[in-house]
């Protein structure tokens, strides 16, 4: 499976895939949500050059970015969930620039992962970690269509309530397509 291009989706938000030159316009905003320590469980204090594999895809991934105005304001990398006999279920990861939360550029990455994996023939997306308490990521996923299937408990540190729940989500892609305004 694989795939490439770009589109547009919303009102400004172009997707295209990330090139290299795109990871230092990435990265501080990678940084950012990644000291909040609210949503995501990589190590905290990566530099520039160690954060790049924790989210820039090899194949038979891919990672785009999100473009408003020209400016990288989001991010999303995405790909098969295993390899192997696992390789029809992907998996995708999403990050926004706080500057620019609560525009529809989360909205726009999401449609483009679910696009991109209905296109490259993924029968389903899981999402292996989606933090309780990470309530607008919640609320996206559910408007979009996808289920809460289980929660681990206890298995995230947050920084402000402890530890709390991992949700496992999942959307089958067998269903109708969904549009970006839904």
């Amino acid at each position: 499976m694989h795939g490439g291009g770009e589109g547009f989706y919303g009102a400004l938000v172009l997707i295209r895939d990330a090139s290299d030159d795109d990871w230092p316009l990435i990265y501080p905003f990678f940084a950012q949500i990644v000291a909040q320590g609210t949503s995501y469980a990589y190590p905290e204090g990566l530099g520039l050059d160690e954060a790049r594999s924790w989210w820039m895809e090899p194949a038979p991934g891919r990672t785009v970015v999100a473009l408003d105005v020209g400016a990288v304001v989001g991010s999303a990398k995405m790909g098969p969930n295993r390899p192997g006999r696992g390789s029809h279920v992907a998996t995708a990861s999403f990050m926004v620039d706080p500057q620019h939360q609560t525009h529809g550029v989360g909205r726009a990455l999401g449609v483009h992962v679910i696009d991109w994996a209905r296109a490259q023939g993924y029968r389903s997306i899981q999402f292996n970690a989606v933090v309780e308490t990470n309530a607008p990521a919640l609320g996206l996923w559910h408007a979009l269509g996808f289920q809460t299937l289980a929660t681990v408990p206890a298995a995230f540190d947050h920084p402000d309530h402890g530890l709390v729940g991992l949700q496992v989500m999942f959307l089958d892609l067998s269903a109708t397509a969904i549009s970006d305004t839904a």
